[in-house]
């Protein structure tokens, strides 16, 4: 006998009120059904129907039972849905590249969602600048992560092996120290490379876009400090060290809030992508990433 299954015919029975009804909706047939029920009253030793010219209704013994009945089946239920989420909830660690602020590569709603979809999953930060988050996605340090480079571009050439998926494009502008408005007006390449420049590492993607702008020309920036945060580089143009790159939204803001000049005309492209190992696009972890950074970007969750 199959407990579950006679206890199933019996609340559906007692809910439809005839065997035939009761047969239709188990997908079963009326002798089948009564037999179950047979079966369960001879187990019990109680009798859970009486036979009425509208057809079955309970008796005071199975009326007593149905409560119980329905909450066993419930739970079975609920038993074997829990059951099914362990197979199909991801599991494991994802580390995830990430660079610049928060707020501008929306880390916070990208983790915010990752973990609504998939809660049992673990994931590590590392910060890092492109050129770092790109060798370690490259080697298998890193699984995913965030990468500045010319739109269209992504990992190109650096990387060939790494694909990437593009979230945004904006640019960077050249920034220069409150009162140096007369210096750079008008400035051109030339000009502007002749003066101090606050640099950063080869992994900077400030370090590859001044490049690509300026070795074309035959001039390469004159270097006065070398630092690799943001928040450093800024420091030191208000301080009126020298000329240095910003994202556009941020050169905005200091010439609104410190007085930083900007030079006018100087534009870098630039796009934020997402990346990962062409090997490996086909993980569930990969997977996931992607579909709940396309929730967050607006994107299509087609790789």
């Amino acid at each position: 006998m199959h407990p579950l299954q006679s206890l199933r015919a019996f609340v559906t029975v007692a809910r439809e009120g005839s065997v035939s009804r009761a047969a239709a909706r188990l997908h079963l047939t009326q002798p089948a059904v009564s037999l179950k029920l047979k079966h369960l009253q001879e187990e019990l030793d109680l009798k859970l129907f009486l036979r009425k010219p509208q057809g079955l209704a309970l008796t005071p013994d199975g009326q007593a039972l149905l409560p119980s009945a329905e909450k066993a089946l419930a739970a079975m239920a609920a038993f074997g849905q829990s059951a099914r989420a362990l197979h199909s909830t991801l599991r494991g660690r994802l580390s995830i590249g990430t660079i610049v602020d928060p707020e501008f590569i929306r880390l916070g709603a990208f983790l915010n969602r990752l973990v609504e979809r998939a809660p049992q999953l673990e994931t590590e930060l590392r910060q890092g600048m492109s050129g770092s988050v790109l060798e370690q996605v490259r080697d298998g340090r890193l699984d995913v992560g965030f990468f500045l480079a010319p739109p269209g571009v992504g990992p190109g050439v650096l990387a060939p092996e790494v694909t990437h998926r593009e979230l945004t494009r904006f640019h960077y502008y050249v920034v220069a120290p409150a009162g140096w408005g007369q210096r750079i007006l008008s400035a051109q390449w030339p000009d502007l490379a002749a003066m101090p420049w606050i640099v950063t590492p080869e992994d900077s993607v400030h370090h590859r876009l001044l490049k690509g702008t300026l070795e074309p020309l035959g001039l390469a920036p004159r270097g006065v400090a070398q630092v690799d945060q943001e928040a450093c580089m800024l420091d030191l143009v208000r301080a009126g060290v020298g000329l240095s790159l910003a994202r556009d939204a941020l050169a905005m803001a200091e010439r609104q809030e410190q007085g930083l000049v900007i030079a006018e005309g100087i534009q870098l492209p630039c796009a934020l992508s997402f990346i990962w190992h062409r090997d490996r696009q086909d993980e569930p972890l990969i997977s996931e990433a992607l579909e709940a950074l396309a929730g967050v970007w607006n994107l299509s969750a087609a790789i």
